[in-house]
């Protein structure tokens, strides 16, 4: 079991709980050392309830939504662990595709990566780090992709997702910079969780070895075990799984 000792018994919010890393997430922290209450937050509102897992609804995709879940969490101070374990690759309900060619381009592809990808998770913040005592270690974490990294694209492809994780990167990177200033123990990362195996990747594990394809609760385990390492001098970061930096 991964503890988050030096948080002190802080709450903690995972933005996505519905999902399969995202309730790998919650159910990792339920009870973890160092973890008091588990804010699992999704669309839906939905999932188990009990002990330390608090459910509520947010939809990423909605502001006025994020605003009210941190406003119904701000009443209970004390969270200081806040990951949005979030991302969107496809849906098949509306047809988005990661786009193989130029010529498969759109403004609606490009605006949904973007809205979940990008702004989402830079809403979450907005509206969640207030919440965040300024004094003492906290941890702001962002599930981000290798296929983001610029200097890594070695194969091209899949234009909307690579640019809103890009994008990502570059939000993590200023928030690590403007929360140095007022919270010097806070820890901004984006993490790699590598590929697992959900919905998110299920079209593409062709040809994933199955050593390294991971279930949800494996990769959750490796991401809190990496969140629990980094320190404020590392902000800003990307990290995979095996807590390696990545290029962005």
């Amino acid at each position: 079991m991964v503890d988050f000792l030096h948080l002190g018994g802080a709450d903690a919010a995972v933005i996505g709980a519905s999902g399969g890393l995202g309730a790998a997430f919650v159910e990792a922290l339920a009870g973890a050392p160092g973890i008091g209450r588990v804010h699992a937050l999704s669309r839906s509102g939905l999932g188990s309830e009990g002990g330390d897992i608090v459910p509520a609804r947010l939809d990423l995709e909605d502001e006025a939504s994020i605003a009210a879940a941190a406003g119904a969490i701000g009443a209970e101070p004390g969270l200081r662990l806040i990951i949005v374990a979030t991302g969107l690759l496809h849906d098949p309900s509306s047809g988005h595709q990661p786009e193989k060619t130029w010529r498969d381009l759109s403004p609606e592809g490009f605006a949904r990566s973007f809205l979940v990808n990008t702004t989402g998770p830079a809403l979450i913040a907005k509206h969640f780090l207030p919440l965040v005592p300024r004094n003492g270690p906290s941890v702001f974490a962002a599930l981000s992709a290798r296929v983001g990294s610029v200097s890594d694209n070695k194969a091209g492809g899949w234009y909307s997702y690579r640019a809103s994780k890009a994008a990502l990167n570059q939000v993590l990177k200023c928030l690590a910079i403007e929360e140095a200033r007022r919270r010097r123990e806070l820890m901004v990362a984006g993490l790699q969780p590598g590929t697992v195996d959900t919905g998110l990747s299920k079209p593409f594990q062709g040809f994933v070895k199955d050593e390294d394809l991971f279930t949800p609760e494996v990769s959750a385990r490796h991401l809190l075990g990496v969140l629990s390492r980094l320190t404020p001098a590392q902000s800003g970061g990307l990290f995979d799984w095996r807590g390696e930096p990545f290029a962005p």
